[in-house]
């Protein structure tokens, strides 16, 4: 029987790790994808800094809530991107092998989904 994280999600035994705190990793990545998100990621750190120096001057409140959409896009590009993989590899090797990795893989995803949703 797949145990149960602090996280309340079920280890569904895939390639792509354990649900546990540490040691986690995917089934494969495209190292592509793996360079544009940590590329997006730096991106969204300078944006952040940006927003903390807009604050630090008092700049006006409109444009520094545009420069917090702005970074919000990017998270959710960078989301979009990391749950193509997840669904490309982990899910799809999980859901493979059938049985209860199959069906906590789902609940996995269902969860996911309605998280990031939000």
């Amino acid at each position: 029987m797949p145990r149960t994280s602090t996280t309340s999600l079920p280890v569904h035994g895939c390639a792509c790790g354990t649900h546990d705190a540490d040691g986690r990793k995917a089934v494969a990545v495209d190292p592509a994808a793996k360079e544009r998100n940590l590329k997006r990621l730096r991106r969204i750190e300078g944006q952040v800094r940006g927003l903390q120096k807009m604050v630090e001057e008092e700049r006006y409140c409109a444009d520094v809530m545009t420069q917090i959409s702005s970074v919000h896009e990017a998270l959710r590009s960078v989301g979009r991107e990391l749950m193509r993989n997840h669904l490309k590899h982990c899910a799809t090797s999980a859901i493979a092998k059938g049985g209860e990795e199959r069906d906590a893989m789902y609940d996995e995803l269902v969860d996911m989904l309605y998280k990031h949703s939000r």
